[in-house]
């Protein structure tokens, strides 16, 4: 694939590093050449310096035939804007704005743009970790109505089995990590000692699921 990132910091060197390493074309934007010194020895991609929402800087950068770009610089306007330069003149399949004002989260995706927030994911895992049973969410879908929820199982729950704690609607159990190997598990395997649960739920539902594992 043909990857655009823009913005350099931690997060848009270390997105670069993990695809270049993974075979895909990247190209990373950043107003700021010195940025890119973020970037470890041996990146194989490409860099541009301008503006990431500049719409010449883009075609620049390939965008015209690019598969993805994510958006990633510190201001949650600019990426904003550069990720629907990017869908909308650019046709960019795959977009991704990360933004920091969890405000602002359900608005642009209102407005059709997927994004990440990292501020509301390290909240709501970290609260959870705080005050439920310490386990936390490892992905949020769509505005966080659905999640999956990594549950160690404990002594409690061994012999127990998926179908026990499954609510139509609600609560899927949907895989578990046994001795480092995940599988899809059926209804009646029984859980064992050092299992991970992965558990789709309805965030509605969350404090259900709490009391099941209790």
């Amino acid at each position: 694939m043909h990857v655009i990132i823009i913005g350099c910091g931690r997060v848009g060197a270390y997105l670069a590093q993990v695809l270049d390493a993974e075979s895909h074309r990247v190209v990373v934007i950043d107003r700021d050449p010195l940025a890119f010194k973020r970037l470890v020895r041996g990146y194989g991609g490409a860099t541009q310096v301008g503006i990431g929402f500049d719409r010449d800087v883009l075609r620049a950068a390939g965008a015209e035939h690019a598969d993805a770009l994510a958006a990633v610089t510190n201001g949650d306007n600019s990426n904003f804007i550069a990720a629907s330069v990017a869908r909308d003149t650019f046709r960019i399949p795959h977009v991704v704005a990360r933004i920091y004002d969890p405000q602002r989260e359900t608005i642009y995706r209102e407005l059709g743009i997927q994004t990440i927030s990292s501020t509301s994911w390290a909240v709501h895992t970290i609260k959870r970790m705080l005050v439920g049973d310490g386990h936390a969410a490892a992905h949020q879908f769509g505005g966080g109505e659905v999640e999956i929820v990594e549950v160690e199982i404990s002594a409690r729950l061994v012999g127990r089995c998926p179908r026990d704690l499954s609510v139509p609607g609600e609560i899927l159990p949907v895989s578990i990590v046994r001795r480092g190997r995940a599988f899809l598990p059926t209804p009646g395997v029984p859980f064992e000692p050092g299992d991970v649960l992965h558990v789709a739920v309805r965030a509605s539902a969350v404090g259900v699921l709490e009391t099941m594992i209790r």
